[in-house]
């Protein structure tokens, strides 16, 4: 089939399933169409070019019904450990790290019957907001090639938006997966803390880090989250909670009856927020009312703190698991310092690029004697009441809505230099992190101006993802489909 790499990860699934197509088929649709589009998009850091003969051997045996993805190509976010397969975070210091073991949600999509072809490319230890902070060069958006992707999953947002594969992985520390997933025009999903092990998840900021899915379809995602999701006696930070039937859930998905969706005028009637964002996710709300939902007026009244909270706790957290990585374990070593210390300033100063020494730095800072408690303790305190917004937000609703990101994507250039600017694109999506809450972006149009994509983003109480992807994918269905990314026609 010459369309093979077009069908979504359940439309091949059922195919691979019944045997119609081989996982050898699947696997070498994928690779052509990542040889025809990486010298464009540049998604990949690695192709694993052992995956055809992992299809051959699955072929051997046929499909089998006790594994949901079987034959199932997927790339993984370079922040995940593959084991033999090389991970480096987006960054130098970790250029020839090969590691021996799984990340858990790799090992359980690996169990589940896909094949890992690839680790997609990101912003160095998922530092940025744009994927252009990589050590190994920028990917590019697949509907436009002069605008970023996003980040810090950018590489794998891209790699689903220009159908190298069937879906990916991605992380979400600040909203890596949902912001890049709205600039890409594909489905992101950040799940409750703990409920995705974090295990093999190389760490940023670990009471915020949370693994996710990135897909073309709801569908899609609930299959792959189905087999991610659940208890890992190994990460000490996995909530022991039954994950129920996500699928299932979705095939009981009737209108929309009943819902009741929260409006933050936070996210509303923010500045900032381009015309045709705000215009592209009113209208998918006036399609979800015309399905039976409702709307009401809820206040996150913490928002206007969350982005000087967020980079408090986060660049804290990052100078603490960032300084396991200092040349004489494993990972890029000066070969010309004289002495130790010498040798930890050169191997971090040359292996770390620009932005991750921005964080050590500012994380070292207010972590330091006499700025702890105005800065750190300060910012937890606060992040309490910020959970507190959403929980009394949550008893007016049953989930919130707003735009993902301020605007579409921007151009390759036009905030890298300026941080600040930077860092307020998560405006909208860094309070799901600090309260541990689920969320997603789901794809609802195009910007009238931009012809880019508009992502509307939903968040949900603590371990409501079902509910979450079963009213997405009602929406989902009465909304228009985007068309095949322009810049890759």
């Amino acid at each position: 089939m010459s369309d093979l790499h077009l069908k979504s990860l359940t439309e091949i699934r059922s195919l691979l399933a019944s045997g119609e197509v081989t996982a050898e088929q699947a696997v070498s649709a994928a690779l052509d169409r990542i040889e025809s589009t990486e010298p464009t998009v540049a998604a990949l850091l690695t192709v694993d070019a052992a995956a055809l003969e992992r299809a051959r051997v699955l072929d051997a045996s046929g499909p089998d019904p006790e594994r949901p993805l079987w034959g199932v190509p997927l790339v993984m976010k370079d922040v995940l450990t593959t084991k033999d397969l090389r991970t480096t975070c987006g960054s130098k210091i970790l250029d020839t790290f090969t590691p021996f073991y799984d990340a858990t949600c790799v090992r359980r999509l690996k169990d589940a019957g896909a094949i890992i072809i690839g680790k997609a490319n990101m912003d160095e230890f998922a530092m940025g907001s744009s994927t252009e902070n990589s050590a190994y060069g920028r990917t590019t958006n697949p509907w436009d090639p002069n605008r970023v992707p996003g980040g810090s999953s950018g590489g794998s947002a891209a790699s689903v938006a220009a159908h190298q594969c069937y879906g990916a992985t991605g992380t979400d520390t600040g909203g890596s997966i949902r912001q890049p997933a709205s600039f890409c025009g594909i489905v992101g999903v950040k799940p409750t803390y703990g409920r995705v092990s974090r295990y093999g998840l190389v760490a940023f900021g670990s009471s915020l880090d949370q693994a996710g899915t990135m897909t073309r379809t709801v569908e899609d995602s609930a299959r792959m989250l189905q087999v991610m999701a659940g208890y890992d006696e190994r990460d000490s930070t996995s909530v022991n909670v039954p994950v129920p039937d996500y699928v299932e859930q979705l095939a009981q998905a009737g209108d929309l009856s009943g819902l009741t969706i929260g409006l933050p005028k936070e996210y509303w009637e923010a500045e900032g927020v381009d015309e045709e964002v705000g215009e592209a996710c009113r209208e998918a709300l006036r399609t979800a009312e015309s399905l039976g939902a409702k709307t009401v007026p809820v206040s996150l009244s913490m928002t206007e703190y969350a982005i000087a909270m967020y980079y408090i706790i986060a660049t804290a957290e990052a100078s603490s698991n960032l300084a396991r990585f200092d040349g004489v374990r494993y990972g890029y070593r000066n070969k010309d310092a004289s002495e130790l210390i010498d040798m930890y300033t050169r191997s971090r100063t040359e292996g770390f690029g620009d932005e991750v020494q921005r964080r050590i730095i500012l994380g070292t800072y207010v972590l330091s004697s006499g700025y702890y408690d105005a800065y750190y303790r300060k910012a937890a305190q606060v992040r309490r009441l910020l959970r507190q917004d959403f929980d009394a937000a949550f008893k007016q609703c049953d989930l919130i809505a707003g735009p993902v990101c301020p605007t579409t994507a921007f151009a390759f250039g036009e905030k890298v230099d300026d941080p600040m600017q930077m860092y307020l694109m998560d405006i909208f999506t860094i309070s799901l992190n600090l309260a541990g809450l689920p969320g997603m972006s789901l794809p609802v149009g195009l910007g009238k101006d931009s012809g880019m994509p508009v992502g509307l983003q939903f968040m949900a109480p603590a371990f409501a993802e079902a509910d979450m992807l079963r009213r997405a994918h009602v929406l989902e269905g009465a909304l228009p489909q985007l068309p095949l990314p322009k810049g890759l026609a």
